[in-house]
């Protein structure tokens, strides 16, 4: 509630359909009051002190006359065109320069005074004199006419700026795209590049392998080519010799046993009192003879002990050669 209702008596002033607020000194119009009493089609406000209407004024729209004369009215509120009921609108004598441009949608309005004030020259001649009744109406015609061309213009530079938006938004969002496209493009070619280098790397590391490889294996098959050359130095001299040395080493071995039984028997019998046993008197026989034809052959025995001597150092010679 304002402080000019707080001493106004609303029901008071209303009589039948009119709501008569003049000469009361406001300087506030209490709109939530009077939100109150739908059925006072016609207000009064004349000749007070007010300044200016607030927005919630426009949702009055019961309103079919409104008397603002004589106040100190500097603008309407923008969205006066929302009392599409009002057909009598008097602003004489207020600081008006200018209407908003809703006042276009007043299509109801009928009788407008517009007189003392300070219109800018364009809505001045629009307006006229409104001395009169007829005057008045013209007025109202005029004037309606004039807001709604400017309502065209307003509507077309909203027109125009919203398609400018529009295509500084149209700029920007395909900017951004190209943007996007090239960080995409930029982030694929990275990628790409990555792999590459990933690629040759492990072709590299495959190549350093498989040289390694072949060069161990090259390495490999020269070592087996000198074992085998090696090894085929020695198969020549060895293999033919080899059975023939083993069988005559074998012999060798027999007749040396052999020799040193019988000289371990001749020594028994000779030496010992076994010599007159009947199992030792033909050994004896036979070493006795055996002595005597070695004193007569002594060359030819010395001949054999020397091919003996040979024999026996090649056979020990081969045999160190096996176990090398």
């Amino acid at each position: 509630m304002s402080k000019n209702s707080k001493v106004l008596n609303l029901k008071d002033k209303i009589n039948d359909n009119e709501m008569d607020l003049s000469l009361c000194n406001l300087s506030e119009v209490p709109v939530r009051e009077l939100a109150s009493f739908t059925k006072a089609t016609v207000l009064d406000l004349s000749c007070n002190n007010i300044a200016s209407l607030p927005p919630e004024f426009c949702n009055l729209t019961h309103l079919v006359k409104v008397d603002l004369s004589k106040n100190q009215l500097t603008c309407l509120p923008d969205d006066l065109g929302n009392l599409t009921s009002l057909q009598h609108l008097d602003l004489y004598n207020n600081k008006l320069t200018l209407l908003p441009v809703s006042f276009s949608q007043l299509r109801n309005l009928r009788w407008l005074d517009l007189k003392d004030n300070p219109l800018e020259p364009n809505l001045a001649k629009a307006a006229g004199d409104c001395l009169d009744e007829k005057q008045c109406k013209q007025c109202a015609s005029r004037v309606l006419q004039h807001m709604r061309v400017i309502q065209e213009d307003a509507d077309r530079a909203r027109e125009k700026r919203l398609l400018r938006e529009k295509e500084i938004e149209k700029k920007k969002e395909a900017k951004q795209r190209e943007r996007e496209a090239r960080e995409k493009e930029a982030r694929k070619r990275e990628k790409a590049e990555e792999k590459e280098k990933r690629r040759k790397e492990y072709n590299a590391q495959m190549e350093a392998l498989a040289a390694r490889e072949q060069q161990k294996k090259k390495s490999e098959e020269k070592k087996k080519k000198k074992a085998q050359a090696a090894a085929g130095k020695k198969v020549p001299v060895e293999s033919p010799l080899k059975p023939r040395r083993s069988f005559l080493r074998l012999v060798f071995r027999l007749l040396l046993l052999l020799l040193l039984g019988l000289a371990g028997v001749a020594a028994v019998c000779h030496l010992t009192d076994m010599k007159k046993e009947a199992m030792c008197v033909p050994v004896t026989v036979a070493v006795d003879n055996g002595l005597l034809w070695a004193g007569e052959q002594q060359d030819a025995l010395r001949r054999l002990v020397q091919s003996l001597s040979a024999a026996l150092r090649d056979f020990l010679e081969s045999s160190q050669a096996s176990k090398n």
